[in-house]
């Protein structure tokens, strides 16, 4: 099955997990990843922080990043899982615009040069991410351990919706090793499948969308357990 029809199937999996693609992009606005990257950073954070409510900052930094990690794991993750090889997810090979309302859309120019072997799904995505999280750490101070967190979440939940849609077996077992101790997120929270059960994370880090208005906690979070523990204890 070649790249174009793997991202057929991946579109039907769920809006998320849909990237167009082919010579000509969809519309107006569509720039490489490596623009938001660099010098559109800083107004991608601030339109973050007011959609959220929550100012230009720490947690608007932490959530665009979650955000991008979260659709490059789904495009990733779910070509790895329906034909075993991933698109080259290089910030200057994946273009992206951010809509007047909806979330961060993404588009690839060629999504059939250069891909890769399932197995190197960690490498191609988190070797896009590394240069957002050094622009994020420097500008905004977020923490490394927050910015890891936030992938480990990201690419938790694009299995979960997987699982849900398509065969997860070559899913369940990348994801699996990318979380592990010994893995590039290991460190990052606890991991647990079981066949028809699903999938369990608890991370050891906090996103800080807690601190949106209304935002409250996420269902991984590493302060629901403490919060507990807590309550136990009293």
């Amino acid at each position: 099955m070649d790249m174009d029809d793997v991202l057929r199937r991946l579109a039907a999996v769920g809006p998320f997990f849909a990237v167009p693609y082919g010579p000509e992009p969809p519309g107006a606005g569509f720039r490489p990843l490596t623009a938001l990257y660099g010098d559109h950073l800083g107004p991608y954070v601030a339109e973050v922080g007011r959609r959220i409510g929550s100012g230009p900052g720490r947690v608007a930094a932490s959530t665009a990043q979650f955000g991008i990690a979260s659709r490059l794991w789904s495009l990733g993750l779910g070509c790895a899982a329906l034909g075993g090889r991933v698109p080259d997810l290089a910030p200057d090979r994946v273009w992206w615009r951010l809509p007047t309302a909806g979330s961060l859309e993404l588009w690839l120019p060629a999504p059939g040069e250069g891909d890769r072997p399932a197995a190197e799904l960690g490498a191609t995505v988190l070797g896009n991410l590394e240069p957002l999280g050094a622009g994020l750490r420097e500008r905004y101070g977020v923490s490394p351990q927050v910015l890891r967190g936030n992938a480990a979440a990201g690419l938790v939940g694009a299995l979960r919706v997987l699982l849900d849609r398509v065969p997860g077996g070559p899913a369940v077992g990348l994801a699996a090793g990318l979380l592990a101790e010994d893995g590039p997120l290991g460190g990052t929270g606890t991991f647990l499948h079981e066949e028809g059960l699903g999938v369990a994370f608890v991370r050891r880090s906090c996103c800080l969308y807690y601190k949106v208005p209304g935002g409250g906690l996420c269902g991984d979070c590493v302060l629901r357990t403490r919060t507990r523990t807590r309550t136990r204890s009293r």
